[in-house]
């Protein structure tokens, strides 16, 4: 049977020609009307069956995952959000980039304040040189853990992939579940000053598969035709979780991460930081029969707590025995802490010069940082009893010794369209304010270094100036792999490695030609990684750790991006019905 990088390498003398022959047509493409796409999502309480119990969770449309939202590049979508659930919400379009649409992004507090129980509110925005894999989900407490979906943004009308078409597109969204109220053990987290509880599943479009409880029949299935090639369409939606996947006997092909085209990579393992996509052909090339897919979690945290379950699917073959008569074969996954695997797989990635929309590394750089990002404490409230890891304090986390705190009377972007004052301050520090042996775990005998004052400050840039971000992974509290993502903007990862970064060595490293081009990106766990974005796009945009524990104590900062000199670069006035705090 032919292999997928067999395949591959024969359609691609005929994808040249086909590629060449639609540049021709790119013209009279872009003169196509864009159409309109507008969905209703009803958010509600909706009971479920899982893990042997019933559980009441938020959901939208009565689903889980909830619905998919299809559209091509250049379309317009129109989402009216009704909120019908017990608390407070707002809905990101994760990865859009909400091209002067901030006030669509959706982030609690930082580009509106939240869709009280009761109301509704429209999100409206166009799609703009982008497509690929996206993903929709709660950007309020932790009710992201079952308010998500899925994105496909298919290319323009008459443009094709730049690979050989797919049989079919299959979305596989990743997911984490709780046996349990997920709000309220978030609250209690934090009123505690600990972590959160470990997650009790991982799923698989929303179910959790047989090694579970009472799941033998949960399971997501995918059937195939032999010899056909698929489009999975990866998200790693889970909360608090990194992942691994893998399909038994079977090889992938990655052709985009984060809805950004990449050069063909073979691999028989992905692994999926919180909040990114990943696009892999799979060719349906094995002996009739029924494979299993599974995903683990990539535990990068030294001697911290996980859920160390696993959740799995299956493939199964059409002509193929019923797959609950014949043992489907599973895939060997690599250990929890298989930190080489996990970092040949994200440093093996690069961008399809060339490719559609693509945009080369911009070589002039108006705004260095170097930032800390890792955990912290904090002091526990007089007259409270806190559970956090020092006596006396709480768990905290950082970037730059500055604990994020999101403003509670009025939004971010509120404040910078309308020039209210007191809300922020544009003074976030560009290097640490200390400068020690980041990634030495003996800095956690230093207490005073271990606390992170709170505040909100934040970055102020020069609309289309070039930002370079160092980020540095540090050992307090413990080192992990953070997945950093950014609103509003796409960036190049020019490098990423161990240790402490190294100016006079580690930028002679930086790919400046093909860096892979992401919205999110795992910080290697005890060492670091550096981007470089364009600033383009006015508003207030959101960069924060996607773990969603780390989230509200601090793991977060943002910028502001000043408007361009033209009123095509200036961001337009709030929606008459944006939500009032």
């Amino acid at each position: 049977m032919t292999s997928p990088s067999v395949i591959y390498s024969i359609e691609m003398g005929r994808l040249v020609f086909l590629f060449a022959s639609s540049l021709l047509l790119m013209v009279a493409a872009t003169t196509v009307s864009a159409a309109i796409v507008e969905h209703s999502f009803n958010v509600q309480n909706l009971t479920v069956n899982r893990l042997c119990n019933r559980h009441v969770i938020t959901a939208a449309n009565g689903r889980l995952p909830g619905p998919s939202i299809r559209a091509r590049e250049g379309d317009t979508l129109i989402i009216h959000v009704f909120n019908k659930s017990p608390y407070n919400l707002t809905i990101h379009w994760h990865g859009i980039h909400q091209m002067l649409s901030a006030w669509a992004d959706g982030p609690d507090m930082i580009t509106q304040c939240p869709i009280r129980p009761g109301n509704k509110y429209t999100y409206k925005f166009k799609i703009i040189k982008q497509e690929g894999t996206f993903w929709w989900h709660s950007h309020t407490s932790t009710l992201r853990a079952t308010l998500y979906g899925a994105i496909i943004i298919r290319p323009r009308a008459g443009n094709s992939y730049p690979f050989p078409k797919p049989y079919r597109e299959v979305p596989i969204l990743l997911g984490e579940w709780w046996n349990g109220n997920v709000v309220d053990m978030a609250n209690q987290a934090l009123a505690r000053g600990t972590g959160p509880n470990i997650s009790d599943a991982y799923t698989i479009n929303g179910w959790p598969g047989d090694l579970y409880p009472c799941s033998q029949n949960q399971m997501y299935k995918l059937k195939v035709k032999q010899g056909k090639t698929y489009l999975l369409r990866i998200t790693n939606a889970a909360v608090d979780n990194n992942l691994f996947y893998k399909i038994a006997n079977h090889k992938m092909i990655v052709v985009a991460v984060d809805a950004r085209y990449t050069n063909p990579y073979v691999t028989d393992v992905l692994v999926v930081a919180s909040g990114q996509t990943i696009d892999v052909l799979l060719t349906a090339d094995q002996p009739i029969g029924s494979y299993y897919m599974a995903a683990r979690a990539y535990a990068s945290a030294a001697g911290l707590e996980f859920d160390s379950t696993t959740t799995r699917g299956v493939i199964v073959y059409e002509g193929a025995p019923s797959w609950t008569s014949r043992t489907p074969l599973m895939p060997v996954l690599p250990a929890f802490n298989d930190t080489p695997t996990a970092h040949k797989f994200s440093t093996s990635l690069t961008a399809l010069v060339g490719g559609p929309h693509w945009e080369p590394v911009p070589l002039k750089v108006d705004h260095k940082m170097f930032v800390t990002i890792g955990m912290a404490l904090d002091v526990c409230p007089s007259n409270t009893t806190c559970q956090g890891p020092a006596v006396g304090a709480k768990l905290s986390a950082s970037m730059n010794n500055v604990s994020f705190v999101p403003p509670s009377s009025l939004s971010l972007l509120q404040a910078f369209f309308f020039n209210v004052g007191g809300v922020y301050t544009t003074d976030f520090p560009v290097k640490p304010p200390v400068q020690f042996d980041y990634t030495n775990p003996s800095i956690n005998g230093d207490l005073p270094l271990l606390f992170a004052p709170k505040g909100t400050r934040i970055t102020k840039l020069k609309f289309n100036s070039t930002v370079e971000m160092v980020m540095q992974n540090t050992a307090i509290i413990g080192a992990e792999n953070h997945p950093m993502h950014l609103h509003g903007f796409d960036f190049h990862v020019l490098a990423q490695g161990f240790g402490n970064f190294n100016p006079a060595t580690d930028t002679l490293k930086y790919n400046l030609f093909n860096p892979q081009i992401r919205h999110t990106i795992g910080v290697p766990v005890g060492g670091w990684a550096v981007i470089r974005f364009v600033a383009n796009n006015p508003g207030v945009w959101f960069m924060h750790c996607h773990f969603d524990a780390h989230l509200p104590i601090g793991l977060a900062t943002a910028f502001v991006v000043e408007n361009g000199p033209t009123p095509e670069t200036t961001l337009p006035p709030p929606p008459v019905d944006l939500p009032e705090c």
